[in-house]
Order: C-alpha cells, then structure tokens, then sequence
C-alpha cells in the first residue's frame, strides 16, 4: 500500500492552529487575610437582688412623731379675736408671740398616732358620741392605746410649740371651727362634722389633721389624773372655742359621750 503524503499545508493548518489557542490564563494572585485583634471582656456583673422594702414604722393610717418636746411652755397672745364686749374676748387668741420653752430639758418622745380622726364606717366623716371608754376599748382592741395629753399635745405643736397646729396666727377657714350659728342646745346639737383631712390647711408639723375643731377627742391624763380626772378631752370642736394644742377640758366621766366627741388612737413603733 502506497503511503499517504499530507505535504507542506498540513504544517501549515497544524501551526495556525497551535496559534489560535487561548493564552494561558496568570497565576491567581496571593489573598491578603486579615485577622481581627480580640480584646477578651471582663465577666458580666452578677445582677444585684431587689432590695427589700424596709418594715413599716407605724401602723397603717398612723405616722411617726418625733422628736423633742418641752413640757413647759409660755404662750403669750399678742392680739385678741374678740372685742371687749364680746363673750368671747380673751377666749380666741388673734396673733401668740413666739411660744417659749421654760423646762430646764426637753423629753424625747418617738410613737405613732392616727393622722386623721376615726372615721364612722362607711363614712368620711368622723366617728362621733364616742366615750373615753369607748375610745379606750377601740385602740386597745387593735394593739394600740388612747393617747396620752402630752402625745396628742406635741403631735400638734411640734418642736417649734406652736400655739395652732398650722401656726401662731388663728385662721379661722383651716379647720372645721367658729361656727357660731344653728348649734343647737345641749344633748341635742346640730351636726356640723366636717369630712375628715377635707382642709389641707389644718395640719400640724407632723401632719396630724384635725387636731383643732371638728370633733374633741379622748385622751389620758399624763400622771394618771388632771384636776382629779383621767378622762381629759383635746382640741374642742366646732363651736367658737380656744382650739389651742395646749388647750383642755375636764369634767365629764369615762361614759359621757356627745355628738362633738370623737377619738384618735396612739401606738408603739413597729420598727426603729
């Protein structure tokens, strides 16, 4: 068999071809990592557990007074309420000079007392024809105790031994006081209680509400008798009348009771 000559041009075809070939693609560049510095962090603080709400100190609807009281103070009037020709002059104190302390020390007291008066149930309006038994039952019957003269005193004045609760001046319209119209008669008098706290400004430093007017409340007498009488009523009532902190009236029995007497209780601390 005679062989095959292919001649120049299969050169020819073979080289052109080996010239359209792609051209070799360049070696991939080298990647540039970077690494991220890590800063460790400290350990989470532990959470601090709720603190606990402290123990109340007093009773609920009472408040703690304080503080240091004086046993003896001069109160001076500088002005009287009332002309000459009234019933009621030197009676209703105007305008007191700075009240002066005349004990050699002063007593520290700490206790709670109501801040308002005892409520009728259902009622804002403050309970009334209670006796000093009957108040003194009350407190009793929750832990408490009447109020002792001078406690329900110093609740009132405070530090400062202010002749009114809310200051030296008298101020007619802070409490429920000076009604001198529609009284009524003894053993029947109209009522003119007043809501209680309805008067923001009949406050004492303590803010003890209505400790002048609206109802008297019971009280025991400091060294167990005062002009021959435990039972010892403070802060008058509604009528025209002193309605001084100081101020007091004796006379009527462990039983009496009326529509212008009411009560206020006093206890311990439950805390220091």
């Amino acid at each position: 068999m005679r062989g095959r000559f292919w001649g120049p041009g299969l050169g020819l075809l073979l080289l052109a071809a080996c010239s359209a070939r792609e051209p070799r693609p360049a070696p991939p560049a080298e990647a540039t990592i970077a690494f991220a510095t890590v800063v460790p962090q400290a350990p989470a603080a532990p959470k601090e557990a709720p603190k606990e709400a402290p123990p109340p100190v007093c009773p609920e609807g009472m408040v703690l007074v304080e503080g240091e009281y004086c046993p003896d103070v001069e109160q001076k009037c500088l002005e009287w309420k009332d002309p000459p020709t009234s019933r009621y002059h030197e009676f209703r104190c105007a305008r007191y000079a700075p009240s002066v302390c005349k004990s050699k020390k002063r007593v520290h007291m700490r206790y709670c007392i109501d801040v308002t008066e005892r409520r009728e149930a259902g009622s804002d309006l403050p309970r009334h024809f209670m006796s000093w038994t009957a108040s003194k039952k009350l407190c009793e019957s929750e832990g408490g105790r009447l109020c002792k003269e001078r406690e329900w005193v110093f609740a009132c004045e405070g530090e400062e031994m202010r002749p009114y609760p809310y200051g030296w001046e008298r101020d007619s319209t802070a409490c429920n006081v000076d009604i001198s119209e529609n009284i009524g008669r003894p053993g029947r008098l109209v009522d003119h209680r007043a809501p209680v706290a309805s008067s923001a400004k009949c406050a004492s430093p303590f803010g003890v509400q209505d400790l002048a007017g609206n109802v008297e409340e019971w009280v025991q007498a400091d060294h167990g008798k005062k002009m021959g009488w435990k039972e010892v009523l403070k802060g008058s009532w509604w009528i025209p009348s002193r309605h001084a902190c100081r101020q007091f009236q004796v006379g009527h029995n462990d039983v009496y009771n009326g529509a212008e007497t009411g009560t206020r209780c006093c206890h311990e601390p439950l805390a220091n």
